[in-house]
This record gives structure tokens, sequence and C-alpha cells, in this order.
């Protein structure tokens, strides 16, 4: 592998810009793709793997399918469920920051990188968090780098904490409207119900517990509704995840809004899917971009145009002047020639 890290020094250190690549799957997240390609995928292989620690450590290229192989071997998972739309790599997982229906309470993507080892824009390996170096300015590099969409390095490794898979989980189905099934999940998640996810739709809000057989056996008495079979739960949240449910069909823009999750049904026009208890909810359709971000801040969140749709006016929110900054200082750090998949994540960098 010394001989593939080697080319990618040499792309690196001719200073044109590059377009990272792994599996390709999120191609549509962000801004227009740009550069040449510099792909990972030649870059594999779980490096290092000790169950007992709930520590994974896999090369950027490697497919993440194969690192969940490798942990359900040992009954043991990527908690956050990082959605996979297609051949995903785990070093563009981690490029993304996706997290899946768990993330509300298991946390995300970032919340379980450990750590990074990252090629800059001098062509310097540098490692980070778990691995051994500390960035001197006092940043935590292997949750920034998550997230970042490329923009402030090659990733070349990244170490996750993994978890037990959960002992026992089943999934209820509720009718009700949308403002009942917000109070409902903000009520349920101030008591000790073992929420994994949820999901509401159509008037239709489903519900996955997961954890000790006990817990989901007497959440699912105290709760009520209708208990999906196994199977078909399971086709429902992994269509849920990877985004193949009917809802996510289509070409109409797709806008992802994350927004506390006690906040009140947005008056919006299009299609809505509300997850996370309440704190992600996704628009379908032409939606004002003024009128929709408008909206999100108004309850304390913020709007991404996640796919499809004119990306002119920006993909993510805007950033306040002072945040900018601190992301251009951040970029000129790491890659002070701007190799690194030009404006991805903001057209200024």
């Amino acid at each position: 592998m010394s001989d593939r890290i080697e080319d990618f020094r040499l792309r690196i250190l001719e200073r044109k810009p590059l377009r990272l690549k792994g599996g390709g799957s999120k191609d549509f997240y962000g801004g227009p793709l740009a550069g040449e390609v510099l792909d990972t995928r030649g870059y594999s292989g779980i490096v290092g793997y000790e169950p007992t620690e709930l520590v994974i450590t896999a090369r950027a290229g490697t497919p993440l399918a194969e690192v969940e192989s490798a942990l359900a071997t040992r009954r043991q998972v990527l908690a956050c469920e990082p959605p996979h739309f297609g051949n995903a790599t785990i070093g563009g997982a981690v490029a993304a920051g996706l997290s899946g229906p768990r993330r509300a309470v298991a946390g995300s993507l970032r919340d379980y990188v450990l750590g990074v080892k990252l090629m800059d824009g001098e062509g310097r390996e540098l490692n980070f968090g778990g691995q051994v170096m500390k960035n001197v300015a006092g940043f935590d590099v292997s949750r920034l780098v998550t997230g970042s969409l490329g923009t402030l390095g090659l990733i070349l490794e990244v170490s996750l904490k993994v978890m037990p898979q959960p002992v026992a989980q089943a999934t209820l189905r509720f009718e009700m409207p949308q403002h009942r099934a917000l109070d409902a999940l903000n009520g349920w998640g101030g008591q000790p119900v073992p929420l994994a996810a949820s999901c509401w739709q159509d008037d239709v809000l489903t519900l996955r517990l997961s954890g000790a057989q006990a817990a989901v056996t007497a959440a699912c008495e105290k709760l009520g509704g209708e208990r999906v079979a196994e199977v078909e739960a399971a086709g429902f949240w992994t269509a849920l995840r990877e985004q193949t449910a009917a809802f996510f069909a289509g070409n109409a823009p797709l806008w992802r809004l994350s927004v506390p999750s006690v906040a009140p049904p947005l008056d919006l026009p299009g299609a809505q899917l509300i997850e996370w208890g309440g704190a992600q909810r996704w628009l379908r359709g032409a939606i004002d971009v003024g009128q929709l971000r408008e909206t999100a801040a108004r309850v304390g969140g913020h709007a991404t145009l996640f796919r499809g749709g004119d990306k002119t006016g920006g993909v993510f929110a805007p950033l306040s002047p002072a945040l900018m900054e601190v992301h251009r200082r951040l970029k000129q750090s790491f890659d002070p020639y701007g190799v690194f998949n030009p404006g991805r994540l903001y057209s200024e960098f």
C-alpha cells in the first residue's frame, strides 16, 4: 500500500484541483463536482479490529459493507447506521458525515470517530485523535474532518467506535396527525422507553424499540400500537436509511431540515417525512429557498438542499461572517493551495 500512498502524494503535490472519490455514492451531496478524480478504492482493507475494545480501523477505500460484515461476525454494529446509497466506502461515509434512523438516540457518525489519518495539501501524512497526535490549535480534527466533504484533506484511515447489536427489537405503528406525533415523540423521549428510531409520514407514525428483551416487551405493552412483522420492519428501516422508500423516489428536490425536536409542524408546501423524534424533517418539491431557510431559522434550525434542485443558491445554510472566517482559516491550514474538492462545501473554498 506504500506505492498507493506515494501516488496520492504525487497527485496532491501537482497542486491541481482534485475530486476525492470513493464509491461515488454521495456524489449528489454538496456543491458541484470539480477537479480531476482521485480514486481511493485501491487503498482498502481493515487494518485492525479489536472487538473487546469496540474499535475498528480501516483504510479509506474499504467498502462500508465490508466493515459492517466484519462487525456482524462479532455481533457488533456502527450504531449510527450510516447510509450506503450504493457502493459506499468508509472514507466516503466519514467525509459525508451522514447518519441513519438511529442517530437521534445513538448519536451521529461524528460521535464515533476516534481517529483519522489524513494527507494534507502539502502531501504530509497526519494522525489525529485515537491514532498519534493532537492538533496544536486545540481542534478535535478527527471530528472536524467528519462531514467536511473532503475539503480539508484526503482521508487515509479511520478508527471508529463500534457497539454491540441490540438484543431485541420491535417496530410499532400508530395512526396520528403530525402535531400529535411530535407531541408523543417528545413525551416518550423523556421517559424510560428504549426508542431506537422513528418515522412519521402521511399520518402514520412508525416507531422502533431496541434493547434488552424485557425493556422492549414492557415498552410494547405500554405504548400499544400495531406490531409490525420482523421482516417487514427490517425492510422498512433499511428503505428509510437508504432512501429507497417511495417518498424519496423521483427527481423533485429533496430538502433536509434540522430543527429542535419540539418545533411545531412547519407550514411549508410539499410532502413531508419526519425522523429523529422530530429533529430531522424531509421535504420534497420545488420550494422557495428564502422561505424555507427563514422558516427553519425561525424555529432554531437550518435547511440543506440534500439532493436535486438548483444549487446556485447554495446547498448548505449560509454561515455567519465569523464562522465563515473560521472555516476559511481551517481550509488554509490544511489545504493552502485549494487542491481538495473545491466548492463542494461552500463556493468560497
